[in-house]
């Protein structure tokens, strides 16, 4: 069972894991050890609140699948008990993730003294470069 937050557990049933053979360079025991997780977790069939399928579903994220099905893989211990803990932990900052609420952005506008001081330093560096120009005598 994982714990997103003090109200809402994904159960075990709702969560898929599966051991694999890990990817890149390996030493002698790289064709027998089964040490990567491939986590999938299909976000409509689980028993997340609405507000989490729908905030999940909105994500723009590479792990979700078009069908609603995140998948992650975690390959990057040597032990599968490790692996397996990061899958879980990823799965669940994935789903924190999705419910924070973006701060709304207001507007503004750039004080006079701030224009000015920028067309100041335009005008400066404009004038340096001016002297660099060729000499006439």
């Amino acid at each position: 069972m994982l714990e997103i937050s003090n109200t809402v557990t994904l159960s075990e049933w709702e969560i898929e894991l599966s051991a694999i053979r890990s990817q890149g360079n390996g030493g002698q025991r790289v064709n027998k050890v089964a040490t990567a997780i491939h986590l999938r977790f299909d976000i409509k069939r689980s028993a997340l609140p609405s507000v989490y399928k729908e905030r999940l579903l909105k994500l723009a994220d590479s792990r979700i699948t078009g069908d609603g099905v995140v998948i992650i893989k975690a390959q990057s211990y040597r032990t599968q008990d490790q692996n397996k803990q990061d899958a879980l932990e990823r799965l669940k900052a994935l789903i924190l993730s999705a419910m924070v609420v973006q701060k709304k952005r207001r507007a503004t506008k750039p004080t006079r003294s701030s224009q000015r001081k920028r067309m100041d330093n335009k005008s400066k560096k404009g004038a340096t470069k001016m002297l660099r120009g060729k000499v006439d005598y």
